[in-house]
């Protein structure tokens, strides 16, 4: 017998991605491949991309090119948002074999059939809107990590000015509950006690299916999860919060409270400009309910700066709402053109300068409020997930508190994914430390 053929998998991009390139390692296992760790030699390299910004498609053409230098051999295919919304481009990097969309990525174990390298890319990208399920591709677990992702939903529904999504995923579309259910309980199983729900837009999860159901039904059904510890939820729109979503999250134990609401803007006008479904006063006021229903709540945010049509005051009224609210985090993200987006036909394109500036000093806010929420819980017990590898710089082991916080600790080998007391002894800088707790001290 012949040995399987080896595929590497390297991924760009957001947690979403990092689950759909353990899907498809899962699928090639199972249809005879083996899978190797990115970076190692193998016979087919396969890059997962992103296109969210300018940014990402630049990180993208710069790891095709380096995989295609360093496996000149080796048969280079390409998939993911970039490979979805730009084939073309993408089939002329040179050293690229085979370009596959984002639904067709399920196919491709068949779509490796032969691994000949031909003079002209092969192109497999369909239309993303016609799509109407989620394929189902199990993995027993997330290779290399303490924590696991599941893919819940796919596809957007929204047409915000700025996004390109929608044309890279298609509309929404959800996985059937039980599916769901099953994964989440052989990841737990596994050992996994930290599970994030991660797709496109989550909030929308079940509106499609028949029967209909709900996020906060889902939630409510993994509560009931024996081995499983803490169940996060990836971004949720404000929108999406429902009373029963907010019983769901605020009651039921397993829920890690820690929650990311997008916000993308504090001024109301460049919501609108935006075309998001909410305004800062129903965001507010979420944000109050939540903060007084969930003791330590880790709270995170996104947002842009410099969309087209951001003047001065949009941009301090942003600070003052930031700086108002319980945030723990700030994910501050520069305003890039997105081909065929309404935002990026609009006149009014604030200056590269500007918003350079504008990132620099929200991001400055956003460190500033994750310090004082840091150094509030110096003296505090938490219980923490051991990661992966210790840290390069220190030597020290990382876990991840339930609120998301990421503290260093001594300790020895063999912890890892593990749930250990923490002692929160200091904060310095961008950086957190504990020491560990005794049993029942």
């Amino acid at each position: 017998m012949s040995p399987p053929v080896t595929v590497a998998l390297s991924t760009l991009g957001c947690r979403l991605n990092q689950v759909e390139s353990q899907e498809m390692g899962a699928l090639l296992e199972r249809h005879g491949f083996r899978v190797v760790e990115s970076g190692e030699a193998a016979q087919v390299h396969v890059v997962n991309t992103c296109t969210v910004t300018g940014r990402a498609d630049f990180s993208d053409r710069q790891l095709i090119r380096r995989v295609g230098r360093e496996n000149a051999q080796g048969f280079l295919v390409v998939t993911g948002c970039f490979a979805q919304t730009d084939p073309a481009a993408v089939a002329a990097i040179p050293g690229v074999d085979l370009v596959v969309g984002n639904q067709e990525k399920y196919r491709l174990p068949e779509l490796l059939g032969s691994l000949v390298k031909r003079v002209r890319p092969t192109i497999a990208v369909g239309d993303i809107g016609a799509a109407r399920q989620v394929p189902i591709a199990h993995y027993a677990r997330m290779s290399g990590r303490s924590r696991a992702f599941v893919k819940i939903q796919d596809g957007c529904q929204h047409r915000c000015a700025f996004c390109i999504v929608p044309t890279a995923r298609g509309g929404s579309r959800s996985q059937e509950p039980k599916v769901v259910l099953d994964q989440v309980r052989a990841l737990a199983d596994a050992g996994h006690l930290d599970i994030t729900l991660t797709g496109v837009d989550i909030g929308h999860y079940g509106w499609d299916l028949y029967p209909r159901t709900s996020l906060a039904a889902l939630v409510r059904s993994l509560a009931d999860v024996t081995a499983l510890r803490w169940l996060r939820l990836s971004s949720v729109l404000p929108s999406y919060f429902t009373p029963e979503l907010i019983d769901a999250v605020t009651t039921r134990e397993v829920v890690a409270p820690h929650l990311h609401l997008p916000l993308q803007s504090g001024s109301d006008r460049v919501l609108r400009l935006m075309r998001r479904p909410y305004h800062t006063r129903m965001y507010r006021d979420l944000v109050d309910r939540l903060a007084a229903a969930i003791p330590g709540l880790g709270l995170g945010a996104d947002l842009i700066v410099g969309h087209p049509g951001e003047t001065d005051d949009d941009f301090e009224a942003t600070m003052r709402f930031v700086d108002s609210l319980p945030f723990s985090y700030l994910h501050v993200f520069a305003y890039s053109d997105r081909k065929g987006t309404e935002a990026a036909r609009r006149p009014d394109h604030v200056t590269p300068a500007v918003i350079r500036e504008r990132g620099r000093r929200l991001r400055r806010l956003g460190s500033e409020k994750s310090g004082a929420f840091r150094r509030g819980l110096i003296g505090a017990r938490r219980e923490a997930l051991v990661l992966g590898e210790r840290d390069r710089q220190t030597g020290l082991l990382s876990g991840l508190t339930s609120n998301y916080v990421e503290v260093l600790f001594a300790g020895p080998d063999g912890l890892d994914r593990r749930l250990v007391p923490l002692q929160i002894a200091e904060v310095r800088g961008d950086r957190t430390y504990g020491r560990l707790a005794e049993v029942g001290g």
